[in-house]
C-alpha cells in the first residue's frame, strides 16, 4: 500500500469523524452539558442569584469538561483539517521526494530533497492518477518523477529525451534526436563524491534545458546487461550503443549519469498514465544545504 493510498484512506476516515463530531457529537454533548447545567443551576439557584464566584466557576468549569471533544475525537476529527490540507497540497500542487541514488548525478546528489510540480503535466485524480484535466505535457529536458514501469509502487526520476514518434540514438556515447546530433560540450573530469570515481563532466542542451552530465569512459556505450522484455521491438541494440523509436503517447528518458543509469534503453518507455510530475527545485540537502535552489 503507498502513502497516497494511506493518505487517502486518512483523509477519507478523518472526515467521516469530523462530520460526526459536527453533527452528532457535538450537539449531543451541548444537549447533555445544557441539561446538566439547568439541574445545577436550580440545585444552586440562591447562590448564584446572589453571585458567588465560586459556585459559577462550578457550574463554567463542569459545562466546559461536558462540552470538550474527547480524546479519540480530538487525535481523529480535530485533525481532518489539517491532513486534509496536506492531502490537496501533496496530491495537485507540489510533493517530496529524496533522491535515492546517483542516476541523477551531477544535477541531483543522493540525500537532495526535492518538490514536484504536480499539475504542470496536468491535474490528475490522487490515487488513480487518472488525468481529469490537461494543462500541459512533458517538454524535451525536463527532469521527469514517474513510476517505475517495472514495479510502479516506486517512483524513479529521470530526464526527459525522447517525445511521442522521436527517434533516439545513442551510438559511441554521441546522442541523437531524430538524426541530429545532441551537442555536448566537455567541461572537464568530476569526481563523483559518493563513489569517488573520475567521470567526464559535460553540458547538453535538450530543448530549452542546459544541463550537466557525467560521462564514464570505463564503460563502453553499449548496454551493460539485457533490456526487459516489455521494450519489445521498439528499440535496436548495437555493441556500441542503441536506437530507439518512442510509440504515440509515451516518452524515453535518460539519466544524467549517463553511463550509470538504468534507465528507457533497459525498461522501455514512460507512459502518459506512469507521470507523476515535474522536478522543480531542490528544497534541502542536510549534509550540503548550498545545494538549495531550482532544477536544471
Amino acid at each position: 500500500m503507498n502513502f497516497a493510498l494511506i493518505l487517502f484512506l486518512l483523509t477519507v476516515f478523518t472526515g467521516v469523524m469530523w462530520i460526526a463530531e459536527k453533527f452528532y457529537f457535538r450537539p449531543r454533548r451541548r444537549a447533555e452539558a445544557d441539561a446538566k447545567a439547568r439541574e445545577f443551576e436550580t440545585a444552586n439557584r440562591e447562590a448564584i442569584d446572589r453571585g458567588e464566584t465560586s459556585v459559577i466557576k462550578a457550574r463554567n468549569d463542569m459545562y466546559a469538561r461536558d462540552t470538550r471533544m474527547p480524546w479519540w475525537l480530538d487525535y481523529t476529527a480535530g485533525l481532518f483539517p489539517v491532513i486534509l490540507i496536506v492531502f490537496l497540497l501533496r496530491s495537485f500542487l507540489f510533493e517530496p521526494f529524496r533522491i535515492p541514488s546517483g542516476s541523477m548525478l551531477p544535477t541531483l546528489y543522493i540525500g537532495d530533497f526535492i518538490l514536484v510540480n504536480k499539475y504542470t503535466y496536468g491535474v490528475r485524480l490522487p490515487v488513480a492518477n487518472t488525468k481529469i484535466i490537461d494543462v500541459g505535457t512533458p517538454q524535451r529536458g525536463d527532469v521527469m518523477v514517474f513510476r517505475y514501469p517495472m514495479d510502479e509502487s516506486m517512483d524513479y526520476i529521470k530526464r526527459v529525451v525522447g517525445l511521442p514518434g522521436d527517434t533516439v540514438s545513442y551510438v559511441n556515447k554521441e546522442l541523437r534526436i531524430n538524426g541530429e546530433v545532441v551537442k555536448q560540450t566537455l567541461v572537464g573530469d568530476w569526481v563523483d563524491p559518493f563513489s569517488m570515481v573520475t567521470l567526464q563532466e559535460r553540458t547538453e542542451k535538450l530543448g530549452e534545458h542546459e544541463h550537466r552530465l557525467a560521462v564514464d569512459n570505463r564503460y563502453p556505450a553499449g548496454l551493460r546487461g539485457q533490456p526487459y522484455p516489455r521494450v519489445g521491438n521498439a528499440c535496436r541494440y548495437f555493441s556500441n550503443g542503441f536506437t530507439c523509436k518512442v510509440p504515440q503517447d509515451q516518452y524515453f528518458v535518460l539519466g544524467d549519469n549517463r553511463d550509470n543509469s538504468e534507465d528507457s534503453r533497459y525498461w522501455g518507455f514512460v507512459t502518459d498514465d506512469m507521470i507523476v510530475g515535474k522536478a522543480v527545485l531542490i528544497w534541502a540537502n542536510f549534509s550540503d544545504m548550498s545545494r538549495v535552489g531550482s532544477i536544471k
